[in-house]
């Protein structure tokens, strides 16, 4: 299984940070955002791992290069503009294959088990939930069943985490250029064919410096 790091975003609410750093190079407790995920999913067993890139993406190239000193092998999909999310993995899928593959969100910390999504998605995509936090109350989308759903009430709706697996047949028809993938999914929900877990662990959408500043906080209980 492969697996994709959304990486391309400006991260304009990390200024000044990220004026001259990418964001998925912004250190937490000394280490680089990206490399926590690049650590888990070694772990998990998950090798071959294909990063997008547009502001200052040459750094990130430059940092993690073929990423033998991790244990992985990684290859980049540059984009000259940003893509969006749906944009950019649909640019990614020659280097991604005929499988499907993990995608995770380059500026979330976690403690999700990347293991865990081997053989979880039978659809077209298979999402991880969460509580909504504070900056979301209203969530995204109904968790029922093990099927995610678009409709229902907004009090039974859970957070789409950034982490997923996503079978390439869910791009079919798409053309190239920015696009966002949330109507992909709401199309594939309505057919009865995306799967979804409720994550209950450790997950922070690092786009604040308040937020940094909580992931160091749970870094240094960990510790």
């Amino acid at each position: 299984m492969k697996a994709m790091i959304l990486a391309a975003g400006k991260g304009e609410r990390m200024r000044p940070l990220t004026l001259t750093t990418p964001k998925p190079l912004v250190r937490v407790a000394g280490v680089p955002l990206i490399e926590y995920h690049l650590r888990a999913l070694r772990v998990a067993g998950v090798l071959d791992v294909v990063i997008n890139h547009a502001w200052l993406g040459q750094q990130i190239e430059d940092y993690l290069g073929d990423g033998q000193r991790l244990g992985l092998s990684i290859r980049y999909s540059p984009e000259g503009e940003p893509l969006e999310t749906g944009g950019g993995i649909h640019r990614a899928l020659p280097l991604l294959g005929s499988e499907p593959f993990v995608v995770i969100n380059g500026d979330v910390w976690t403690d999700y088990d990347f293991a865990r999504l081997r053989g979880q998605q039978s659809g077209l995509a298979h999402l991880v939930m969460i509580d909504n936090p504070a900056h979301h109350p209203e969530g995204d989308f109904c968790l029922l069943d093990g099927q995610l759903r678009d409709d229902g009430p907004v009090a039974s709706r859970l957070t789409f985490s950034g982490i997923s697996v996503l079978d390439p047949a869910l791009f079919a028809g798409c053309q190239p250029g920015a696009f966002k993938l949330a109507p992909l999914l709401r199309q594939a929900m309505q057919a009865g064919q995306v799967s979804g877990e409720h994550f209950r662990g450790q997950w922070v959408d690092v786009g604040t410096h308040e937020r940094l500043a909580e992931v160091e906080r749970l870094l240094a209980e960990q510790r």
